[in-house]
């Protein structure tokens, strides 16, 4: 039995892309440049505060909330944020350090159904988030404009990337992942 298409069915499944995707995929500008760098840098910045400010009030029945069918609860999203970045830490020490290095892929999907990732307190990964995006952004800032034309290669997506696509990359990141919690929020 397969798939019908019909127009209700259409709906559901726009309806469910923009509560996977609030802000839209991320689309990096066609050409990258040293603007585009410094208001992610920023982005980063300020992050911590942002994940902080907008979680602070939320109990805990607020956090088993899922931003969408079958989506991460928000207290799995933090975490998932804490993960993620973490990665994005190491893949800007390997691309600064090594020449084109192949990144690790890592199933984010598995890790957010882990213990730690279902059932602890989104404090711990508040902290590792200020405390990474402290020294990313400490790192990124002393980086001149030819460094963020580094690249790496990312083995699931079969292509290299620049260090300033993964800076934005992340720096989207971030915002989506507010936005799917300020929608739990919302609804």
């Amino acid at each position: 039995m397969g798939f019908k298409y019909s127009k209700a069915n259409y709906v559901i499944m726009q309806e469910l892309e923009k509560l996977k995707y609030p802000i839209g995929k991320y689309t990096p500008p066609a050409t990258i440049n040293a603007q585009h760098i410094q208001l992610w840098i920023e982005d980063l910045a300020n992050f911590p505060q942002e994940i902080a400010s907008i979680t602070s009030l939320l109990s805990e029945a607020d956090l088993e909330v899922a931003y969408r069918p079958e989506g991460w609860t928000v207290r799995q999203v933090v975490h998932h944020l804490a993960d993620s970045h973490i990665n994005a830490y190491t893949r800007v020490h390997l691309t600064l350090t090594e020449d084109n290095p192949s990144i690790r892929p890592y199933f984010e999907d598995k890790w957010a159904e882990l213990t730690d990732g279902k059932t602890s307190d989104i404090n711990l990964s508040i902290s590792i988030l200020k405390a990474v995006h402290e020294r990313l952004v400490f790192l990124l800032r002393k980086l001149k404009t030819i460094d963020f034309e580094r690249t790496y290669f990312h083995p699931e997506a079969k292509k290299e990337f620049t260090l300033g696509y993964l800076v934005g990359n992340y720096a989207w990141h971030g915002k989506h992942h507010l936005a799917h919690i300020g929608s739990t929020l919302k609804g």
